[in-house]
């Protein structure tokens, strides 16, 4: 096996590959703050508890570009059900799978200008073509908590390793307990596979293995915009789970916050030690492009 391809897995005792890690061993990501979930976060979009549309769906990236396409410049939630409805720009063959795709694409996306999450990745989706997978993805780890049990497991896996089922199983059955059968969890191990997939994070069909993806500052923006709204501040901002996922290290995500800065999505300040972000240039508000 060469160095690029190399197979861990995360059960106790020795591995073939050289590598034995336990879902304990791996370093948690915070996607929020260690004093709990901030006040206000349901209102801006996140979504919480131990149920999700990876239950029965994947990121739906080629689907979210679909609608999104159809509908350029809704007001309201009802002119993107209307497109995927009435108008079935996602082409579906049957009436019933349009409503079911409306209704997983809203679980993921809320595809309403008043929930700001979704009006920032509205903006943003319109700025950056080429960030759109991970825009994509930093929505759903916010609005879906069992995409966001496999994200630690997931993530903190070197590149080129072959990614096991085991940890992400783990976690997705720490999260719901005794909720899911053993066949539904096999379900959506798949289905956040596919979706780590679509984002670029995974390559593979029968065997996925662990590769980086290369952050441009629009995605790096969204990510501290969530990092900011999940309650981080200052430079805990550069080092939260927003940004990990995007496979940045601190200084890695400076260097991007600044070239934000310089497009204009953002404003920085640094003075000594300190840095402070400043993120309102990203909603757009109600009525504005």
């Amino acid at each position: 096996m060469t160095a690029e391809h190399r197979s861990v897995t995360f059960t106790a005792g020795k591995s073939a590959g050289g590598f034995s890690m336990s879902l304990a061993e791996a370093k948690p990501i915070a996607f929020f703050p260690s004093a709990g979930l901030p006040t206000g976060a349901a209102k801006l979009g996140f979504r919480f508890g131990d149920k999700g549309t990876h239950s029965s769906r994947t990121l739906m990236l080629i689907e979210l570009g679909a609608v999104l396409a159809a509908a350029p410049g809704p007001r309201d939630r009802a002119a993107y059900a209307a497109a995927i409805i009435e108008g079935n720009c996602l082409e579906k063959p049957t009436a019933s799978t349009r409503r079911i795709s409306n209704q997983r694409l809203a679980e993921l996306y809320a595809l309403d200008p008043f929930v700001v999450i979704f009006r920032v990745l509205r903006k943003l989706w319109n700025l950056d073509a080429q960030a759109r997978p991970l825009l994509a993805m930093l929505v759903a780890l916010a609005r879906d908590p069992l995409f966001m049990a496999s994200a630690t497991p997931m993530l903190s896996q070197p590149a080129g390793v072959e990614i096991q089922r085991a940890p992400i199983r783990d976690a997705l059955h720490k999260l719901v307990g005794e909720r899911m059968n053993d066949a539904t969890l096999d379900k959506v191990v798949r289905n956040v596979a596919s979706s780590w997939t679509q984002s670029g994070h995974l390559q593979g069909r029968t065997f996925k293995f662990r590769q980086r993806v290369q952050a441009p500052p629009t995605a790096v923006a969204f990510a501290l915009w969530l990092g900011n709204a999940a309650g981080f501040r200052g430079e805990e901002l550069l080092t939260s789970g927003w940004i990990a996922a995007l496979d940045c290290t601190a200084s890695s995500a400076r260097r991007l916050a600044l070239e934000a800065k310089r497009v204009g999505l953002i404003d920085l300040r640094i003075s000594g030690d300190v840095i402070e972000f400043g993120l309102a240039r990203l909603d757009p508000g109600l009525g504005r492009t």
